[in-house]
């Protein structure tokens, strides 16, 4: 059968068209810490710190055969969308010569919804050298604007913006931990929790504000199931113990963060009626991970151990952590949940993200159409 060829461009054309029509967003821009940095960290602590584990292997080993800055052996939740998609990786917003038309990440390791001056007035002083906190990344977000858009005409950037897809965390994690490791008591943390949830919602506020239409908000992992914690609050007593093995009264400051969390995305959606604003899980998920990991291919007798680190009940070690010299890292990681102690696998954010593309772990889905 012959096809001419201006018949066939044609027919690819429309085709083209036709996919374009289904992409539901243009744009990625995310915000958070190292369950979503891409390379911000290393670039900011370059000269501050002697050696930043985060710029070698087997950081990197899985996806990128290379370290490139994340706090995994792969890729993370946000590459997944990104890919899903049909975008390209989301880039560091450093250094800030790149082409963001198709989004930027301004998600930086350690940062935190607080800034560092409103928990030093709090008597939490062992924080990064660096404020990275969820104003300061807006404000990376402003600069970035005028290459974006139209910054002299609303209509614009509002245009622009309600095209694009906002990744908002997730971020307090690190805000209970510096309190923790700061000497302080549990219930403490927990007097926390509404300064940052509420710095959240300002921080979606500000994005709706400015034409954002899809944003995403996702909720706390569980605090006592994580390794480095497990480790450095290890209780005596086996009562203090879930049957996962996790920490309970660990757990209580994101089960209790995410409630909160939960019920100021209900009052922004009611506030918001045109946008879609997502509340997407974390804890949940990972729950189910350490419930049944043989379920979804994860092959580790002991769930709550780590791919890479230097031995310990967890293999979690804070003097000989992963991308140090001479640590070693499992031979497969897919095979494990957790990858060095604070964050996850490749394998386990896979699993996430599309919870969080198509349900359950999101509310609503981010692909429009599933529930």
């Amino acid at each position: 059968m012959k096809i001419l060829l201006p018949s066939f461009l044609l027919f690819v054309s429309l085709l083209t068209q036709a996919y374009s029509t289904d992409q539901p967003y243009n744009a990625i821009f995310s915000f958070g810490n190292s369950y979503a940095d891409t390379g911000n960290f290393i670039f900011l602590v370059r000269g501050v710190f002697p050696y930043d584990v985060f710029e070698h292997l087997p950081y990197g080993m899985t996806y990128f055969n290379q370290p490139t800055g994340r706090g995994c052996d792969g890729r993370l939740v946000l590459d997944f969308i990104a890919q899903d998609l049909g975008l390209p990786l989301v880039p560091p917003y450093f250094p800030p010569i790149q082409n963001f038309s198709k989004g930027a990440n301004f998600a930086v390791i350690g940062a935190t919804a607080l800034t560092l001056e409103y928990l030093s007035q709090h008597n939490i002083t062992n924080v990064p050298p660096v404020d990275t906190s969820i104003n300061v990344q807006l404000g990376w977000f402003e600069q970035l604007k005028t290459s974006l858009c139209d910054t002299n005409t609303t209509q614009s950037c509002q245009d622009y913006f309600s095209k694009s897809l906002f990744v908002l965390g997730e971020f307090g994690g690190n805000d209970y931990n510096f309190v923790l490791s700061a000497g302080k008591s549990i219930s403490e943390a927990l007097s926390f929790v509404p300064a940052v949830v509420d710095t959240i919602r300002q921080a979606a506020e500000s994005l709706l504000k400015q034409g954002a239409l899809n944003i995403i908000i996702p909720g706390n992992l569980p605090t006592g199931c994580i390794p480095i914690l497990l480790t450095n609050y290890a209780s005596t007593k086996k009562s203090d113990y879930d049957n996962l093995g996790c920490l309970k009264e660990y757990n209580t400051i994101g089960f209790y963060h995410n409630i909160k969390l939960k019920e100021t995305v209900e009052q922004l959606q009611g506030a918001y009626p045109q946008a879609r604003i997502i509340y997407a899980d974390y804890y949940e998920p990972m729950i189910q991970l350490l419930q049944n990991p043989s379920k979804y291919g994860f092959t580790v007798t002991e769930p709550l151990r780590i791919c890479c680190g230097g031995g310990g009940p967890y293999n979690y070690n804070s003097s000989a952590t992963c991308g140090q010299p001479g640590v070693p890292a499992c031979s497969n990681p897919s095979t494990y949940i957790n990858w060095d102690g604070i964050h996850l696998t490749e394998a386990a954010y896979r699993i996430i993200a599309t919870g969080w593309m198509k349900g359950p772990y999101a509310h609503p889905p981010i692909l429009p159409g599933y529930n």
